[in-house]
């Protein structure tokens, strides 16, 4: 298997499920239901914005994959409209779900000898060091809202 196809794999494991870890977005938020997904607990983000903040960066990602423009910021991607309803909620899951998938295809695009070219300007390194970082930050989060969630439960 290419590289290229391990990493879109590796992706869509964070996301979808089948790691060695056990863990997984999709999975995850599977009972977190409208009311608990806006809640803050104590000083952490709540679980819809740490959603958001995820998707912002498939966004980033697949821009720089469709059209090599680098355009996003860190302080940008904290800044989300809590879903008001139920509906919208799942709606905005949905959607994660279909930038998950449009940016493993993506990947899967590329040849392996992409991946040691710069993720647009040599100072953000190369699409490879991008594209993982992306999967350690998404399990990074999820962490959190797993962590979250218990708290919630309490």
């Amino acid at each position: 298997m290419s590289l290229t196809k391990q990493l879109a794999k590796h992706l869509r494991d964070a996301h979808f499920g089948g790691n060695w870890s056990t863990v997984d977005l999709k999975s995850t938020l599977s009972d977190v239901t409208f009311d608990q997904a806006g809640v803050q607990v104590y000083s952490l983000n709540s679980i819809s914005a740490l959603t958001f903040h995820l998707a912002y960066y498939l966004d980033v990602l697949i821009m720089v994959l469709e059209e090599n423009k680098l355009v996003g910021k860190d302080e940008l991607s904290w800044i989300s409209k809590a879903p008001e309803t139920k509906e919208e909620w799942e709606s905005f899951q949905q959607t994660i779900w279909e930038k998950a998938e449009k940016a493993a295809l993506l990947i899967e695009k590329l040849q392996d000898e992409q991946l040691t070219q710069d993720f647009v300007d040599p100072k953000y390194g190369t699409n490879y060091r991008n594209i993982a970082g992306i999967v350690e930050h998404i399990y990074y989060h999820l962490g959190q809202i797993v962590v979250i969630k218990k708290l919630l439960a309490q």
